[in-house]
């Protein structure tokens, strides 16, 4: 029994003495205090705005709205100074008309000059209405070769051919290929008459005329262009 008390008498001391030791030893660490605040280190990812150098590309710019700039805000005031512009018209066009549209016209006028030009289209323009004269000539020439063709498109044209109102040829039709004519030249003066006996039906009469002498050698090459029927293109020969 002495042994059993003796023992609970030790372990109570020595637990009473442990705690005893353990809490004049023990000292709670202070939290470090810090004489200012940590540096924020830049996030490489944005610019610096402060540097002048930094990109400005990649810096949204920021625009605060107007609320003066929204026309949907304000109704139209039916007072205003000075007079509305009238919306009346008298173009053909539409708002879904194609705006080259006006320009095909005048396209088109232009082309068909350029085509009258090289004789390829005849037009009902203001017919030659007096005879015309094709030049004056001196030779020494039995006769003359006279070709004929239509220089404009093929329309009908009709020609008379006469040589001092002595009739040569009485109706030739013009078309593309020259058509010969010899006219045997009298002595002194001689007048070679072409006389328009129609308009074709693209307009006037339009015929080109070349002229050799009997040795083939070309005295002229010209024509008359619109003229109308009952008129002359005249060649005047003098045989020497």
């Amino acid at each position: 029994m002495k042994h059993i008390l003796f023992f609970i008498l030790f372990f109570t001391a020595a637990t009473v003495s442990a705690q005893t030791e353990f809490s004049t030893k023990f000292k709670s660490i202070p939290a470090p205090k810090f004489g200012a605040k940590p540096k924020k280190m830049p996030d490489p990812a944005m610019p610096d705005l402060n540097d002048p150098a930094a990109p400005t590309s990649e810096i949204p710019s920021i625009k605060t709205p107007n609320v003066y700039d929204n026309n949907k805000l304000t109704t139209k005031s039916k007072f205003q100074v000075g007079e509305e512009k009238s919306k009346f018209t008298m173009s053909t066009e539409t708002d879904f008309a194609n705006p080259g549209d006006r320009y095909v016209a005048k396209m088109e006028k232009d082309v068909d000059k350029a085509l009258k030009d090289a004789g390829l289209r005849e037009g009902r323009g203001t017919l030659v209405k007096h005879n015309i004269s094709l030049g004056d000539f001196r030779t020494k020439s039995k006769y003359f070769t006279v070709k004929l063709r239509d220089f404009g498109a093929i329309d009908g044209d009709l020609v008379k051919v006469s040589n001092n109102d002595r009739v040569i040829q009485d109706q030739i039709f013009l078309n593309a290929n020259f058509k010969d004519i010899r006219i045997d030249l009298a002595d002194g003066f001689n007048k070679l008459d072409f006389e328009a006996l129609n308009i074709g039906t693209l307009g006037g009469n339009t015929a080109e005329i070349q002229v050799f002498d009997d040795k083939g050698q070309l005295v002229t090459n010209d024509y008359w262009d619109n003229l109308a029927a009952g008129f002359k293109a005249s060649i005047v020969v003098t045989k020497e």
